[in-house]
């Protein structure tokens, strides 16, 4: 049996196959169905074009390339900004609506909203906007990366003269709008509204969520990231062609600094700069801490990330809760009630402004009504019993919404929408008993195998159906047989050109990635990345000691630690705090250690008190650094009993690695935290 693609015949296995007479087709019905005709995003997207750089590229001090758009060029036939905008027909390898949103993606440079008001797109994943106030620059949400949001800042300056940053606004806790924080602003100089300093104004609640939400499941929405971004997935035709709300992530350093001022309530008046700003807080909509902003002197509204020319994600394919469609589809009806009327363009942070007071009633009313469509009908058809998968696959949207081109789904879906209304209310038990205590994937793939008569009759049956396009059920039934055979190297080829071809036929642009990624990774294997990764240095300098402590938690061995019971006293010294920290029955616990006398030896069950600085702390929750290390050095004092306790407690947290395999069956391997707990135990004793 012949490892060939069975789309090519190629003999470079690892190279991204042509679209398929089946892709080809659908690709042409999409093109018959969806108005192109009638579409204004491309002059609405190049409205108050100003300037942009010489070369897309941006880099960071030691010349690391931290944002390159070069790459891109395919899609607008060998051009970036400005240009022929009819040159680059969409191939059959990407859906022509996909097609349509990532040339508009691909525009950057600086473009001017409104009187005062000017964006910077296409620097990174979101925009940065730019408000001119009465003696310097009011900056709001300053991009991903540090690198990315000064050089958006220079093109400010350069285009429209030296004035200092006089505020910062950061309208909710995703990083692409806040990384770059340390590119505009000097923490030393922020300070309150008033104070003469720079201050930084966020929605309540920013800062704890901006912390917390990828420190916890980061090692698992880290990896699931590069699926969902096509981090490893060169750009081109057959690769990755736009993230959906911008082209992609920038690569640079991303910092956190804490807001001065903080919006909780709509309806807050605030002057910046001489600018006033009335505040809508909308929490639990896109983001768990979000807020817009009204600006009445220009009759401009920002609706942050609640709304884009795009539907969004409730559940976002890397992993996180999942979002309120209800409450997000109150919060975008909120603000065409309280600010439509009033306003003549409104901005968003990706994507293109939206102008006219009648278009934006028009927009909101639109968007208002695909979230609250979703959420009603995925509801109505779970109480007459339909699971997840069966709403998924019924659902549509009603032709005015279908049409309705900043409802399309570049990045979130209809079909993983409804899903994701589905697990708010109801979990991920669809009721069915057959469904309640399946065998794992490894497990469930080897029985699959044999009772389909072995894998070269599963195979045998699935070129057919690849050859009559139904690629999802190869996609499935091929992964039993990879699942069941990982080096099966003929399994592994049919199912990636499965990938394929459901990726060329994707809209969203995360659907498009995540196959594009599993296509490759089955092709050339998985890219070894070691470190956690998705904690910067400013998040874990702002993580609070009780989160660091829960991180520890985490990564605590629960089996190994079974049988040990291990009780610290933990005093932080530079912020006074004490923690009574309990290792018993493989769960690690803390409170707050009530004020007394000092702990002995054997006081109330302490096996040790040790004292230490709460960045030292942060670098032993995240494995950062040795126990042992930090004894011999001295950054762990031990003031009563021995270090051997601290030791085993951080020699028996698990090494979590961010490349784990996704599109394979995991290894079985010895649990990582018995060769840290030998190593630690060595180092403390050597």
């Amino acid at each position: 049996m012949s490892a060939v693609s069975t789309v090519s015949g190629a003999a470079d296995p690892g190279a991204p196959r042509p679209a398929t007479a089946a892709t080809a087709a659908r690709q042409a019905e999409v093109r018959r169905r969806l108005p192109f005709d009638e579409d204004t995003g491309p002059a609405d997207a190049e409205a108050g074009f100003v300037a942009t750089l010489d070369e897309p590229v941006i880099t960071a001090a030691d010349g690391r390339v931290v944002w390159d758009l070069r790459p891109y060029a395919f899609l607008e036939g060998g051009g970036a900004a400005g240009g022929d905008r009819d040159d680059a027909p969409a191939p059959d390898t990407v859906d022509p609506s996909l097609w349509r949103m990532a040339r508009l993606n691909l525009r950057h440079g600086l473009y001017r909203v409104a009187d005062r008001i000017y964006q910077v797109r296409g620097f990174d994943l979101a925009n940065m906007t730019v408000i001119v106030g009465d003696s310097g620059y009011i900056v709001v949400d300053p991009l991903l990366s540090v690198e990315t949001a000064a050089a958006a800042l220079g093109l400010v300056r350069r285009e429209l003269g030296e004035r200092p940053v006089t505020a910062v606004i950061v309208t909710h806790c995703h990083s692409d709008h806040f990384g770059g924080l340390r590119g505009v602003v000097d923490p030393a100089e922020a300070g309150p509204a008033g104070s003469g300093r720079v201050p930084v104004v966020a929605p309540a609640g920013f800062f704890e969520h901006a912390v917390s939400e990828n420190v916890h499941a980061g090692t698992a929405m880290s990896r699931r990231a590069q699926y969902m971004y096509g981090a490893l997935v060169p750009p081109g035709p057959r690769g990755q062609v736009s993230a959906g709300l911008g082209m992609g992530l920038s690569r640079g350093t991303v910092s956190l600094i804490e807001p001065t001022d903080v919006v909780d309530a709509t309806g807050t008046r605030m002057v910046l700069d001489g600018v006033e700003f009335v505040f809508q807080f909308t929490p639990d909509t896109e983001a768990p801490a979000e807020m817009n902003f009204h600006l009445p002197r220009w009759r401009a509204l920002c609706l942050a990330e609640n709304a884009a020319h795009t539907l969004h994600n409730l559940y976002t394919l890397r992993g996180a809760p999942v979002r309120d469609a209800a409450a997000w589809s109150f919060h975008l009806g909120e603000a065409a009630e309280l600010f439509a009327a009033e306003s003549d363009v409104m901005f968003l942070q990706h994507h293109w402004p939206v102008r006219g007071s009648a278009r934006i009633a028009e927009f909101l009313a639109c968007q208002q009504d695909l979230y609250k469509y979703l959420h009603d009908q995925t509801l109505r058809l779970a109480a007459h019993g339909l699971t997840m998968e069966e709403i998924a696959e019924e659902l549509t949207l009603p032709a005015a919404l279908e049409r309705f081109w900043p409802g399309r789904g570049y990045y979130g879906t209809v079909r993983h929408n409804a899903k994701a209304v589905y697990q708010r209310y109801l979990g991920w038990f669809d009721g069915n008993p057959a469904h309640l205590d399946r065998h794992p994937p490894a497990a469930a793939a080897r029985r699959y195998v044999e009772f389909m008569g072995g894998a070269d009759a599963v195979l045998e049956r699935a070129r057919r159906s690849f050859d009559e396009g139904d690629y999802r059920w190869v996609a499935e039934v091929v992964g039993h047989v990879v699942f069941a055979d990982p080096d099966d190297a003929v399994a592994r080829a049919l199912q990636a050109d499965a990938f394929e071809q459901l990726g060329y036929q994707s809209e969203s642009t995360a659907w498009r990635n995540v196959y594009l990624s599993g296509a490759r990774e089955l092709r050339h294997g998985r890219a070894e990345r070691r470190g956690r990764g998705s904690a910067a240095r400013d998040v874990l300098g702002a993580m609070t000691t009780d989160m660091l402590l829960d991180y520890v938690a985490i990564r605590l061995d629960g089996p190994a630690a079974a049988d040990r019971r291990i009780t610290l006293l933990l005093e932080v010294a530079d912020t006074g705090e004490t923690r009574l920290v309990r290792l018993r029955r493989g769960a690690l616990t803390r409170t707050a250690r009530v004020a007394g006398a000092a702990p002995t030896p054997g006081d109330a069950g302490i096996d040790a008190h040790i004292r230490l600085a709460r960045a030292d702390l942060a670098m032993l929750a995240f494995g950062a650094a040795d126990a042992g290390d930090a004894f011999d050095d001295g950054r762990i004092a031990v003031m009563a009993g021995s270090g051997d306790a601290v030791a085993t407690l951080f020699g028996l947290c698990d090494v979590l690695r961010p490349d784990f395999p996704i599109v394979t069956p995991r290894p079985a391997t010895a649990p990582a935290a018995a060769a840290c707990l030998a190593h630690a135990i060595e180092k403390e004793h050597r």
